[in-house]
């Protein structure tokens, strides 16, 4: 039984990482038509597989949609020619695509992103529910960043190095602002007779009427603003910054293992964007609509794909800015972290603690 147990858990967990695999790369494919899109051009739609293409309506239909390109850009980095600089520290050189992206991968296991109901009990579906499940998300998805910065330092040149300095620099400058945004949530959530504690699960039960962005616009704010940076997307995008360091700390790196980083992103852009819904869109909850989930594995794929859609709503957000905004000033990025985001997120958890002290008493 305890074998069987060890292999359902590591089939779950290869299912949900290829499932983010395949979301990340659907996100590649939306940043270029989204990008098209608001550049008023069409986007990729000419990549198409020959047996599928060969098929008159079908394969005109997902030739045109683009669908095709990201296996073309993927088998592209899988087989183009790999050369490695000889002036690199070639173990940290080969460190540092792995050292991002298995981050990406990880935090997924604690996220909550569907519910099911067991005997008349709501359960996640969830690969680990842990009691301190955000607390592990921000522990893990914060090694992401040794990743750039072990990048930027093997590969021995100067670009490089900068975009891995200004990455770090970036990270604990936005790093406090993030863990103080979502207090109040949590504060909310272990009002007295709740007891949520740090349980992703229980703060999503606790949306089930009205979504926390209602009651805590500020801290959904600064928590998007922090996940922008913490994530390197335009307007702070200080690791890469084309039009100053070339590519940044990804210089000195082509291939397959350009491509490891280059999918790290868009996985910790959804990873992200899921966090997001679980704190503050009420996960795979709608407002005053609960009865679809007690219809069984119907119940449960509705509540996914709930959950799925609002996700993809924050990613579309994520490239929206990404293609209006233009990339801020270094000295500016350092500005807004320390002197808007940290004062705003300190008064924002001292207004919450007020109200809430109100709303006990009353």
């Amino acid at each position: 039984m305890e074998v069987f147990n060890i292999l359902w858990i590591t089939a779950k967990a290869f299912v949900v990482i290829i499932v983010l695999l395949s979301l990340s790369n659907l996100a590649i494919l939306a940043e270029r038509k989204v990008s098209g899109w608001i550049q008023g051009r069409v986007g990729p739609n000419r990549t198409a597989l020959p047996v599928i293409g060969a098929i008159p309506i079908l394969g005109t239909g997902l030739t045109r949609l683009g669908l095709f390109q990201p296996l073309a850009d993927g088998l592209k980095l899988l087989l183009k020619e790999d050369p490695v600089p000889d002036h690199v520290n070639k173990f940290y050189y080969f460190l540092a695509p792995v050292a991002a992206f298995i981050p990406a991968v990880t935090a997924i296991s604690v996220l909550p992103f569907g519910e099911t109901v067991r005997n008349g009990v709501p359960q996640p579906i969830v690969l680990a529910d842990l009691d301190i499940g955000i607390l592990f998300i921000f522990a893990v998805a914060s090694l992401g960043v040794y990743g750039v910065i072990l990048a930027g330092w093997a590969s021995n040149s100067k670009y490089p190095f900068l975009g891995g300095i200004r990455s770090s620099a970036q990270m604990i400058s936005y790093e406090l602002a993030l863990g103080l945004s979502i207090l109040p949530v949590f504060m909310w959530s272990n009002a007295p007779g709740s007891g949520a504690g740090l349980n992703l699960f229980a703060v999503v039960q606790g949306q089930e009427h009205i979504w926390n962005v209602f009651w805590m616009p500020v801290s959904a704010l600064l928590f998007l603003v922090a996940i922008f940076a913490e994530t390197n997307r335009l307007p702070f995008d200080m690791a890469e910054s084309e039009s100053e360091l070339v590519s940044g700390f990804s210089t000195e790196y082509g291939s397959f293992k350009f491509g490891l980083f280059f999918l790290a992103e868009y996985a910790h852009i959804v990873v992200g964007s899921g966090v997001f819904t679980v704190l503050f869109l009420g996960g795979w909850r709608l407002p005053f609509i609960a009865s679809y989930f007690s219809g069984g594995m119907t119940g449960a794929a509705l509540s996914v794909m709930v959950f799925c859609a609002k996700t993809f709503l924050v990613v579309f957000l994520f490239m929206w800015v990404r293609w209006t905004l233009p990339r801020f000033r270094y000295d500016q990025i350092m500005k807004l972290g320390w002197t808007v985001m940290l004062p705003l997120s300190l008064l924002n958890i001292i207004g919450y603690a007020i109200l809430l002290a109100i709303w006990d008493g009353m």
